[in-house]
């Protein structure tokens, strides 16, 4: 079955994407959720001119996201952290506290859209994470945990 996507579902797609996934999954999870809708002709008409009108929009959008792609690798995040013996944090470094930093540098960015590479960090270090800061734009930013 085809569906449209009202919004961005992970390891699917993107909103208003145009993804053929199983009937019970759309039927089931999908639709009901109001996470997309059915690929009607109706539907595919309203997309294809939603895109055609998001189209400038999302140029200027992709423009904005590769600079604060650039500024962000350009220089190392540093996070300090309560560190105990032998160099071990006291809990680990997450997402929120890695989008606090970013967002310490100048660049917001939302927590969901950081994904810490490896395990869960628990000693100090040089670590990195996927950052996607648009559907095209996804940079591996490195980051520093420091002792506080």
């Amino acid at each position: 079955m085809e569906v449209i996507l009202k919004q961005d579902v992970e390891h699917l797609g993107f909103a208003n994407d145009l993804v053929k996934v199983k009937d019970g999954y759309a039927r089931n999870f999908l639709l009901p959720r109001k996470m997309a809708v059915a690929a009607t002709p109706s539907e595919r008409k309203q997309l294809a001119e939603t895109l055609k009108q998001r189209a400038h929009k999302e140029a200027k959008l992709r423009e904005e996201a590769e600079k604060n792609a650039a500024k962000l690798a350009a220089q190392t995040v540093k996070i300090a952290a309560k560190v105990g013996e032998k160099g071990r944090i006291f809990g680990s470094v997450n997402t929120i506290m890695l989008s606090d930093a970013f967002k310490a540098v100048g660049v917001e960015v939302d927590r969901k859209h950081i994904k810490i590479k490896g395990e869960a960090i628990k000693t100090i270090g040089t670590y990195q994470a996927d950052v996607t800061f648009h559907r095209d734009v996804v940079k591996t930013i490195p980051f520093e945990v420091v002792e506080e």
